[in-house]
């Protein structure tokens, strides 16, 4: 809940009441025909027009706090998640970019997927002397072509067992 904004969620609760408000109070009024539906069923698409409403709100208030931190522009993404039918929100899902992090010796962003810092050349996480390919930290041979790990002498800070 800390990417979902207060200001989101005070939105979807307006959203939701003005939704109900509508359809409740106000379309009652100017309905000269009786609805032909029963109740139950016109209490239930009220209620899922409300919800609707709401998750429009906190989908806004999300993608607003979370494509800073993957490196794209917020004010893009907002633009596009009020496209009707969810179009938008569907694409910022579809077409994200990976959660950026912060080098440990320089400070510069990247991506998680990096081995290497591309500013200090700093080993960001284990991999492979020999293909290059992501290793965990406990690995002792590489599981793509059968390196002994323990032959190119990872920093400490990268191994389960320091040996």
């Amino acid at each position: 809940m800390h990417l979902i904004p207060r200001w989101s969620m005070l939105g979807a609760l307006i959203a939701f009441a003005l939704t109900e408000y509508y359809f409740l109070v106000v379309l009652p009024m100017h309905n000269h025909h009786p609805s032909a539906l029963p109740v139950a069923l016109h209490f239930y698409l009220v209620l899922s027009w409300g919800a609707l409403a709401a998750v429009s709100m906190l989908m806004m208030g999300y993608i607003s706090n979370d494509a800073p931190r993957r490196g794209m522009s917020a004010r893009l993404w907002m633009v596009c998640v009020v496209m009707p039918g969810g179009i938008g929100a569907v694409l910022y899902f579809l077409l994200r970019q990976p959660i950026l992090t912060s080098c440990p010796s320089c400070g510069t962003r990247i991506t998680g997927n990096y081995h290497f810092c591309p500013q200090c050349a700093y080993q960001v996480s284990a991999s492979c002397g020999n293909c290059y390919r992501t290793t965990s930290i406990t690995d002792l041979f590489c599981t793509h072509c059968g390196h002994d790990l323990a032959s190119d002498h990872r920093p400490a800070r990268l191994q389960a067992f320091p040996g």
